[in-house]
């Protein structure tokens, strides 16, 4: 039986990239469907009537949103490669950290690099111990799934070229090799990876996104990293 699949995403959303990394990682051929956020398809507003977020992957007909359902379901379904450990301890370890990186760090970053400058204080602080938390966590490892890509590391892409892109935009760095130095060697080795690679958007082509749609705004006026992806 031959099996349709199809991934409505965004090209600059790192939720959207880890869908597309465990697609790769699992040799999974799919069609990959470009959502413009500022006006949702018929076919994303039929498939994720709660949220109306991308990503959402459709396989044989049913859709499946949020990204770590998608990544989940994709190693479920599809048996080789496999994304989570087969140990029970390690599984709930490893979905804990991507719900940290999900509710607190990837906020938590982003009202730090556009906060106001003279608010910025506090929203830095807090940055900085997620970022300390996630240093440890990695220590150690080659990577958070040990020596070879995981649920964790899928998670956290946005560590890796996002937050390099919006650093150099904001002119705000808070993952730098000084700071944060396993963090940031786990970043590099991530981005760096051949199948890695594949996934992530041009640097070039980010940076103009982000600029364009941002600019110089600050989060007064910038939506946040989740109203438009989950």
């Amino acid at each position: 039986m031959s099996e349709e699949v199809k991934l409505l995403g965004h090209k600059a959303s790192p939720f959207t990239c880890r869908v597309i990394i465990a697609l790769k990682m699992k040799g999974i051929p799919y069609d990959y469907i470009e959502e413009d956020t500022s006006n949702k398809s018929p076919l994303l507003l039929k498939s994720n009537p709660v949220h109306k977020k991308i990503p959402v992957l459709i396989h044989n007909g049913k859709p499946i949103a949020e990204s770590l359902v998608i990544v989940e379901y994709i190693d479920e379904t599809w048996k080789q490669n496999p994304i989570l450990h087969q140990d029970p301890y390690d599984r709930a370890m490893a979905r804990f950290w991507a719900k940290y990186i999900d509710e607190k760090c990837m906020m938590t970053l982003w009202t730090a690099y556009w906060s106001e400058e003279n608010g910025r204080e506090k929203a830095v602080e807090e940055a900085n111990e997620c970022l300390r938390t996630m240093e440890n966590e990695v220590k150690g490892k080659r990577f958070f799934g040990g020596e070879k890509i995981g649920m964790v590391d899928i998670a956290a892409c946005f560590f890796g070229l996002w937050v390099e892109v919006i650093q150099e935009i904001r002119g705000l760095e808070l993952l730098t090799a000084e700071k944060f130095p396993r963090l940031f060697e786990w970043s590099q080795g991530f981005v760096n990876c051949d199948l890695i690679k594949q996934c992530l958007p041009e640097r070039e082509n980010l940076a103009a996104i982000f600029k364009a749609r941002y600019g110089s705004r600050t989060t007064s006026t910038a939506p946040s990293s989740t109203q438009e992806a989950q």
